[in-house]
């Protein structure tokens, strides 16, 4: 589609936005490409259903972690209920440096099974530097201070797998926890959520009834609905690019408002199948390093080098600091606010935001830069709100669809916040989320811009907000949108009100 002019603060490197391709077919047998790539087909899932058999020259990898989890496949206690895996691996030297067997060519080669072995050593970092924090939870103890030392062992193969595969060394929720953590229990009944089962997990997670497969698997649940969502938004950019009709337009907008439904329908799905009274029970293992107090002076990452690369010397250990698991890093949302341009205020909370985007496969970060530059060179958000082609009935239809596609932004994210306040704030103290973000303001600072977003646009469509409305009333977008924006007004005033209460009984 030819150059664009970038925000930089969406990739490091914008002259990877020259070009960018969306995959028509995923490729799920291509083993040369990476495990995640965006397409029309599987959207931000990864190309093919991940990887589970390691090769054997993992088998003390897989032993471990088959071990591990508070409570086994089988029923039996693992190492994490005595708090034993740190012993495992410091006192009993069940684990060797697997680092050189990651460079043979086998295994080189694949770049799905790299990301397996990315995903498996992820889950071991986390369980091992957290593992102190889980016992003192156990005891109804503040968290207190993780293992602030990750051996050679487990850094310098997370940190060869990550470099290769493009992540972070530490446990990303695309790459490792979630979207490359399914497996099906018969393959040939595809991604519904009844045949999906945990490859790897921390406490109980591996019967498919408990509260931690379905906090995992609920989110697999909603991307496997990403699919459409690209396909939408990439033929929306293509018809504006492309001066085609806006009736063409409109429709990519319906598929994106679709996606966007089917989406949130199974978001709903989370408090049925992961009980927000057992949330914290797992949440422990997914924290990270940055902004966290279990881990004040960040994590000494033997044989690892200041660029999070493997050092040349066994023996070079270097602090660094990583965000934790979060699902504000999926990309079905953030793909929203890039395509709809909505305004972000100017605050700390922001640049949280801007620096989570790091937390993401490479592939996700460039697609969501070049649909921001792209949406934005093209004026996307002009045309949709009316400049350019189609009579006043289908730009109408246009602006009552670009509403529609805010508010099923606004519906997730307003659940996404009382997921927050009933999982979280009301059983924990603990300042700030897994990803190192502040728990009451945060969500709230990304919910409000939408709400405001939604008011500026229904006010410049319909000439000012209507008067009291009763009966048969209703302004020319039509009494749904007006039902919406009434709503939305109301939202407004509780958000801020419930944001207020918190801060002030925390004193935040």
């Amino acid at each position: 589609m030819g150059s664009v002019i970038v925000d930089e603060s969406f990739v490091s490197d914008p002259l990877l936005l020259s070009s960018f391709r969306v995959l028509d077919d995923a490729c799920p047998n291509d083993t040369r490409l990476p495990a995640f790539m965006v397409s029309k087909t599987r959207g931000f899932l990864p190309r093919a259903d991940p990887v589970v058999e390691l090769p054997a020259v993992f088998a003390p990898l897989e032993s471990l972690l088959e071990r591990m989890p508070v409570k086994r496949l089988d029923g039996s206690p693992g190492l994490l209920a005595e708090g034993k895996l740190g012993d495992a691996i410091l006192k009993d030297h069940l684990l060797p440096d697997l680092t050189d067997a990651i460079n043979e060519p086998e295994v080189r080669a694949n770049l799905p099974l790299l990301n397996a072995l990315y995903r498996d050593y992820a889950f071991l970092a986390s369980a091992f530097l957290l593992e102190p924090c889980h016992m003192n939870f156990l005891k109804g103890k503040p968290y207190g201070l993780g293992r602030d030392v990750l051996p050679a062992c487990v850094a310098r193969p997370i940190a060869r797998t990550a470099r290769i595969c493009g992540f972070k060394p530490f446990m990303e929720y695309a790459g490792s926890y979630a979207l490359f953590n399914y497996r099906l229990q018969d393959p040939g009944k595809g991604l519904q959520y009844d045949n999906l089962r945990l490859i790897r997990a921390f406490e109980h997670g591996l019967d498919p009834t408990s509260s931690e497969a379905g906090f995992v698997l609920v989110h697999v649940d909603m991307v496997r609905n990403s699919g459409p969502l690209v396909a939408g938004t990439c033929d929306c950019l293509s018809v504006v690019e492309n001066q085609q009709s806006r009736a063409a337009f409109n429709q990519g907008l319906a598929q994106v408002a679709g996606a966007l439904t089917r989406i949130n329908s199974v978001m709903e799905t989370m408090w049925a199948k992961s009980r927000p009274e057992q949330y914290t029970s797992f949440r422990t293992f997914i924290f990270g390093i940055t902004s966290q107090s279990m881990f004040p002076d960040g994590v000494a990452y033997e044989g690892v080098g200041k660029d999070g690369f493997e050092a040349a010397s066994p023996d070079t250990k270097t602090r660094l600091s990583f965000r934790g698991e979060s699902g504000a890093n999926d990309s079905m949302v953030p793909l929203m606010d890039a395509f709809l341009q909505i305004p972000m205020p100017d605050t700390p909370l922001t640049e949280i935001l801007k620096d989570f985007r790091q937390y993401r496969p490479s592939n996700h970060r460039q697609f969501l830069a070049y649909v921001h530059a792209r949406s934005s060179q093209l004026g996307v958000k002009d045309f949709a709100l009316g400049e350019g082609v189609g009579d006043d009935t289908e730009k109408r239809e246009s602006v009552r669809l670009w509403l529609q596609i805010l508010n099923q932004v606004r519906d997730f994210r307003w659940r996404h916040w009382c997921f927050g306040k009933e999982y979280i704030l009301k059983r924990t103290n603990h300042p700030t989320a897994t990803g190192g973000s502040p728990i009451i303001t945060w969500l709230p600072n990304q919910l409000k811009a939408v709400l405001l977003e939604m008011q500026a646009i229904y006010a410049e469509a319909t000439g000012g907000e209507p008067a009291a409305r009763t009966g048969s009333a209703k302004t020319k977008l039509g009494e749904d949108i007006d039902d919406i924006m009434d709503m939305v007004r109301r939202q407004s005033v509780t958000l801020a009100k419930e944001v207020a209460r918190y801060c002030e009984e925390r004193g935040v």
